[in-house]
C-alpha cells in the first residue's frame, strides 16, 4: 500500500468513481477463497531466530486460522508473487495479529472468532518458533518469459527436482465485484516442459512455454530433499 493509492474498494474513502480494473493499483496477489480468505495482518520476519525465513513477509489469516509465507518480487515497479501455508497445524481460532518478541525472537499470534471464518474457537494466544531442524521451504519465486524460478531453503534431490511431472501449474481469472470472492473464469493448465536444478542445488528453473500475465496462478510440487525428506506445497 502506498500513500494516495486506490486499491479497488468502491465503498472506501475515495473520490474515485471509475469501477474498471485499470483504475486501481494492482495488488501483489489475488487470493482464491478456498486457499485463503480474510487475511488479518501482514508481518515482516525481522528475527535471526527464524533461520531461512528471516526477512520474509507473513500473512496472518483470520478466515483460515493459518499463517502464510508471501513470496514476492518487483517487476517494472509492480509487486507480484504468491503465498503458501506455513507447514504447521491449523489454529482452533482465526488469527489476526502477529508480533516477533524482542527477547526470544519468535512469533506470537492472537485471534478470535466473531464473524464468518473457518475456525470458530473463542480466541487464543500462540507462539510459533523455529526449532532449527531441517525444513525445505520456498524462499523466492520469480517469473519471466517462458520461465518460473523457485529457490528452496534446503538442497534438493536432483532427479526429483529435474522431473517436470513433479510440478503442476494452472491459471485463471476472477471478477472484481461487491460480493465476497469470485468463482474462477477461464481456468487453464500450464505444462512444465522442462525442469532444471541449478548449480546451487537449491534453485529450480521451470520452462513453461504458455506462461503469461494472469490474475491468479497455482503451483503445486512434490519433491525430495538431498537428504531424502519430502518437500511439497501449494503456492497460490
Amino acid at each position: 500500500v502506498t500513500k494516495g493509492g486506490f486499491y479497488g474498494n468502491m465503498m472506501g474513502y475515495t473520490e474515485v468513481t471509475d469501477t474498471s480494473d485499470s483504475a486501481m493499483n494492482q495488488p501483489l496477489a489475488w487470493l482464491t477463497n478456498s486457499f485463503n480468505r480474510s487475511p488479518g495482518e501482514l508481518v515482516w520476519v525481522k528475527s535471526k531466530k527464524w533461520g531461512p525465513l528471516e526477512g520474509s513477509l507473513l500473512d496472518v489469516s483470520y478466515g483460515m486460522g493459518r499463517v502464510f509465507v508471501v513470496l514476492n518480487e518487483k517487476v517494472n515497479n509492480q509487486l507480484q508473487g504468491g503465498e503458501y501455508q506455513l507447514p504447521i497445524p491449523d489454529f482452533p481460532t482465526g488469527v489476526m495479529r502477529g508480533r516477533f518478541h524482542q527477547g526470544d525472537g519468535q512469533l506470537y499470534v492472537c485471534g478470535m472468532f466473531a464473524w464468518a471464518g473457518n475456525k470458530r474457537g473463542d480466541g487464543g494466544f500462540y507462539r510459533i518458533r523455529y526449532t532449527e531442524k531441517p525444513i525445505c521451504l520456498p524462499t523466492t519465486l520469480e517469473a519471466s518469459e517462458n520461465t518460473l524460478r523457485m529457490k528452496f531453503s534446503e538442497k534438493l534431490d536432483e532427479g526429483e527436482a529435474s522431473s517436470p511431472s513433479n510440478y503442476s501449474l494452472k491459471a485463471w481469472s476472477i471478477k472484481r465485484t461487491g460480493g465476497y470472492g469470485s468463482r474462477h473464469y477461464n481456468e487453464k493448465t500450464w505444462k512444465v516442459k522442462k525442469a532444471k536444478l541449478l548449480s546451487d542445488g537449491q534453485t529450480v528453473e521451470l520452462t513453461v512455454p504458455d506462461i503469461q500475465p494472469t490474475w491468479c496462478m497455482e503451483i503445486r510440487y512434490e519433491l525430495e530433499t538431498a537428504a531424502g525428506e519430502t518437500a511439497s506445497a501449494r503456492i497460490n
